[in-house]
């Protein structure tokens, strides 16, 4: 007894590495196109081990050595062995068409269709099979039969979509997938995911488009009280940046589901993060007119003077007059609340624009200095208060007290990215000042700093000192420059630009020259000459291509045409060209994602 049991533990191994070399010299045969020699393996192989996979290399294998009527006989006996799985009856078919036996294939096709229980997965899985083989014909027989047998428990309103669309019957396509809505509600983000992907909203002529938004305003004209078809036509028409157009539904849709101004308060703040400030106005302004008793009044009223706000700094491009009456509404706000804790956002916002914009930095220094003295203040919110003060100190030329607020700032929070915001700021003192070795020790610290932008700017400015700090022997042109850059801080552009003049003048070869372009067309952009920067970042591609600072430029090209001039498409070219040609740019990761809002071009996006 004992010898046997030894014998059996050492066939053991031999049975299962005999199995092992059947399996490989079955694939190896069939790898080959041998099927006549892989037939002999897999007839053994399926002997032991009846799956699916087997079946399937048997039952090919078969039908390739010319042995039909086995391989009938076997797909039979797993269509009896495998009740409810259509896969095994459509091969069948399948078998019985390739030899023009057309008669049998269509009687099992019908009945498959007709023995259909009510499942959807059943009736979902028999749909995929005859798509998946192309037999479109019968994927639509069996959606017609599957909605009459599952009735209302399952809608197959995406399956049926997806067979209009590859018929090219849009309107049925667009129809089925509103319908989904109909059945309920919670699909609404499905659909709308499904038709993002489908419908060109940025095309201008757009057949899909028209069908859509057409059929939207039929079904929201038929049931008014239906929110959801209201909320899919405002969504239509935010894809189709038809922001005013979109302001008519949502101004509906606030007042019918009495959300108290909710709606218009958040579709304001997508006009904002879109551009579209004067839609955005309107919008906060809809929910201030519902009166000071609604939960969004105040939050609109802020919302409103931001967006002001937002426009003189994204613009840049403003009469006299426009800008005293955005400082008039602000002033007007803080009389009626008061400069308190709650106000400090309006306050900050109103200082930046007196002292950057209207050229009334006294004012704004005489506005913080008192908002200091608010008692209840956070200690994050006063060295907000000093940041801005900080900055317009700078502005005036009084380098040296804002550097002891930014220290202030800096040494009460270390760790912080306030904190880090201020050393970046102080380093730049120092550097304006051409003491540019200790500007440079605190840039190394600031590169490692967890807040991504800082470190960035750290980064550009060290390389910027690095690069050129010691190249002539009296550190004549660095000086030059960092003065020139203190001229643009405090907004003195032709005495900045004079600067820059005399060191392309005197020092022809200058490393500096792309610097001295990219801080032209920086100014630029500060004055709102969009066509005149787009000239001189061009310039700067063109002839410092290879340069460490043509990635800047081409972001900076795609910014301009992407948020002031609106042309989408010309921004998506240089979002591209740094995804294709500058692969190590720190820019990749939000060219990247800026490309794709854009680009509905799956190409396009197949290549990213």
């Amino acid at each position: 007894m004992r010898l046997l049991i030894i014998i059996f533990f050492f066939c053991m191994p031999l049975v299962g590495s005999c199995q092992d070399t059947d399996q490989q010299l079955a694939q190896h045969y069939y790898n080959n196109g041998e099927f006549d020699k892989a037939l002999i393996y897999y007839e053994k192989i399926y002997a032991k081990d009846n799956s699916k996979f087997n079946f399937k290399r048997y039952f090919e294998c078969l039908t390739e050595t010319g042995q039909d009527k086995q391989a009938e006989k076997l797909v039979k006996k797993e269509i009896s062995r495998n009740k409810g799985d259509n896969e095994y009856g459509v091969l069948l078919a399948d078998f019985y068409e390739d030899r023009g036996q057309l008669a049998k294939a269509n009687k099992i096709y019908d009945e498959l269709i007709e023995d259909m229980i009510p499942s959807s997965r059943s009736v979902i899985s028999l749909y995929n099979l005859f798509k998946a083989q192309g037999k479109t014909e019968l994927s639509h027989k069996t959606l017609i039969k599957g909605r009459k047998i599952l009735r209302n428990s399952y809608p197959l309103n995406f399956q049926f979509a997806e067979y209009y669309g590859s018929q090219g019957e849009t309107e049925k396509m667009l129809g089925e997938y509103l319908d989904i809505i109909d059945y309920h509600a919670a699909y609404v983000k499905s659909v709308k995911r499904v038709l993002s992907s489908q419908i060109d909203f940025n095309k201008e002529e757009s057949k899909e488009y028209d069908m859509l938004k057409n059929e939207l305003i039929s079904r929201t004209q038929k049931d008014p009280e239906n929110l959801v078809y209201a909320d899919m036509l405002t969504w239509v028409f935010i894809q189709r940046q038809n922001f005013p157009a979109a302001l008519i539904h949502v101004n509906a849709m606030d007042r019918r589901s009495k959300s108290g101004g909710r709606m218009l308060y958040d579709f304001g703040n997508v006009c904002v993060e879109n551009n579209d400030f004067s839609t955005a106005k309107k919008s906060f302004k809809a929910v201030i007119e519902k009166g000071e008793g609604t939960n969004y009044f105040g939050r609109a009223q802020n919302a409103l003077l931001n967006v002001s706000f937002l426009e003189v700094t994204t613009r840049r491009n403003f009469t006299e007059q426009e800008l005293s009456v955005v400082i008039a509404d602000y002033e007007q706000v803080l009389s009626r609340y008061g400069e308190n804790r709650n106000t400090l956002p309006i306050i900050l916002e109103l200082a930046h624009i007196q002292a950057f914009y209207a050229g009334k930095g006294k004012d704004a220094i005489i506005l913080l200095e008192k908002t200091k003295l608010i008692s209840n203040l956070s200690a994050i919110e006063l060295a907000q208060v000093k940041m801005q003060l900080a900055d317009i100190h700078v502005l005036h030329g009084d380098i040296w007290e804002s550097s002891l607020l930014y220290m202030q700032i800096d040494n009460s929070f270390k760790y912080e990215p306030i904190g880090h915001e201020a050393k970046f700021k102080n380093a730049r003192i120092f550097y304006y000042d051409a003491e540019f070795d200790f500007a440079q020790s605190q840039l190394d610290v600031l590169k490692q700093s967890t807040t991504k932008l800082i470190a960035n700017d750290a980064l550009k400015l060290s390389l910027l000192i690095t690069d050129n700090f010691g190249l002539d022997s009296n550190y004549t042109v660095m000086t030059w420059f960092a003065s020139a850059d203190l001229l643009i801080e405090q907004h003195k552009f032709h005495d900045a630009y004079i600067l820059f003049d005399s060191i392309l003048n005197e020092f022809p070869e200058h490393s500096l020259g792309d610097e001295i372009l990219l801080k032209k067309a920086e100014v630029m952009q500060k004055k709102g000459e969009w066509l005149e920067a787009i000239s001189v970042l061009e310039e700067l591609v063109k002839y410092h291509g290879n340069d460490i600072l043509a990635d800047d430029a081409l972001f900076q090209l795609g910014e301009i045409y992407d948020y002031h001039l609106f042309q989408k498409e010309k921004a998506s070219e240089y979002y591209r060209k740094i995804l294709f040609d500058y692969k190590g740019s720190l820019y990749t990761t939000e060219a990247r994602k800026r490309f794709q809002s854009i680009s509905k071009s799956s190409k396009d996006l197949e290549e990213l």
